[in-house]
C-alpha cells in the first residue's frame, strides 16, 4: 500500500499556486443558474461561486482560480449585478480563494474565517508547500464563530459551526430566500468527501456542521455544494448519512486494533457506489482513521 500517495492526493485541492500555473483556463466556460430572485451560482472550475446581487451591492461566495476572474466578472455582470463589493471565502483552498487578490486589488471587501486569513498569511510548508499570499488577497474581516450581513433585501448568516473539511469552514445562509451555500462541507461529485486533516479538517467536526445545517434548512432549501450541481435538502441528509457509515466503519477497524494501514487495507468501504474522483475509498479512511487519533 502506498500512504503516500493518498497523503499527497488529500493535499492537492489545496494548491492553487500549482493549478493555475499548470492549466490552461483559457477554454473553461463560467456559466450561472439563477436560483433565487437576486441570487446566483456560477460554475466553472474549481468551487462553486454564490452570487447575491441588488440594491445594496454585489457579493460573491468564493472566487475559484485568478486566471478566470475576467470571466467570473463578465458573469456577474451579464447577471444584471454590479461590480463585487464583498467577497466571502468559505475556506482558504486555492480554487476557492484563488481569484481574492484580483478582486481584492479592485476594492473588494473580504470576510473569512480568522483560520483562513491566518492559513492564506501564512502559506504551508512541505510537502505540497503553499507560498503565502500577497496583502491584497487577504481576508480584512474575519470573524470566529460568524457574523449577519442585512443586504439586498435579505438577512444573510456567514457561520463557522466548527469546520471539518478544514479548521476555517464557512456556511452562508440566505433566510428569506431559502438558500445556503455549504462550501466543501459537502461535495456532489463523484468520490468521497475531502477531509483537510494537514488543515485542522475532522470527520467528526464535519459531520456535526453538517448535522447543523440540517436542523437549520427545509425540504423546500435550495442547496449550494462546494463542488457539483444545485443540490437540496434530501441528498445532503443523504450525503451525511454516507460519512456517518463510512466513520462506523473506519471506527470498529480502530477499535479493534487495527493500524491505519492494516485499515486502509481492510477496504471497510467496499460496496459504496461512489464512483471514481478527487477522493478514493482509501483517502476517505485515511482521513476518517486520522480524526480519531
Amino acid at each position: 500500500m502506498k500512504l503516500a500517495a493518498t497523503f499527497a492526493s488529500l493535499s492537492l485541492l489545496a494548491l492553487a499556486t500549482s493549478a493555475s500555473a499548470q492549466r490552461n483556463f483559457d477554454d473553461v466556460e463560467v456559466t450561472s443558474e439563477q436560483i433565487a430572485p437576486g441570487i446566483a451560482v456560477l460554475f466553472g472550475a474549481g468551487g462553486n461561486i454564490g452570487v447575491s446581487y441588488g440594491e445594496d451591492g454585489t457579493i460573491l461566495i468564493d472566487d475559484q482560480f485568478a486566471p478566470l476572474t475576467a470571466k467570473i466578472e463578465t458573469a456577474v455582470a451579464n447577471l444584471g449585478a454590479s461590480p463585487v463589493k464583498f467577497l466571502i471565502n468559505t475556506h482558504y483552498h486555492g480554487d476557492h480563494t484563488g481569484g481574492n487578490e484580483n478582486f481584492g486589488k479592485k476594492g473588494a471587501l473580504i470576510f473569512a474565517q480568522k483560520n483562513v486569513r491566518m492559513r492564506l498569511r501564512d502559506g504551508r510548508g512541505e510537502p505540497s508547500p503553499i507560498a503565502p499570499a500577497p496583502k491584497e488577497a487577504l481576508p480584512v474581516v474575519t470573524y470566529e464563530q460568524g457574523l449577519t450581513l442585512n443586504v439586498n433585501g435579505d438577512t444573510v448568516d456567514v457561520m463557522f459551526l466548527g469546520g471539518g473539511h478544514t479548521d476555517g469552514d464557512s456556511v452562508i445562509f440566505w433566510h428569506e430566500d431559502n438558500v445556503v451555500h455549504m462550501g466543501d462541507l459537502y461535495f456532489k461529485i463523484p468520490g468521497f468527501p475531502f477531509i483537510d486533516v494537514r488543515s485542522g479538517g475532522n470527520v467528526f467536526s464535519a459531520m456535526n456542521s453538517l448535522d447543523t445545517v440540517i436542523r437549520m434548512i427545509d425540504g423546500e432549501t435550495r442547496v449550494i455544494p462546494g463542488h457539483g450541481p444545485m443540490s437540496n435538502k434530501a441528498e445532503l441528509v443523504a450525503y451525511r448519512a454516507m460519512i456517518g457509515d463510512a466513520v462506523s466503519r473506519v471506527q470498529e477497524l480502530k477499535d479493534a486494533g487495527n493500524s491505519l494501514e492494516d485499515a486502509v487495507a481492510a477496504k471497510p468501504l467496499e460496496g459504496f457506489d461512489r464512483g471514481e474522483g478527487f477522493i478514493d475509498a482509501d483517502g476517505f479512511v485515511t482521513a476518517i482513521y486520522r480524526s480519531m487519533e
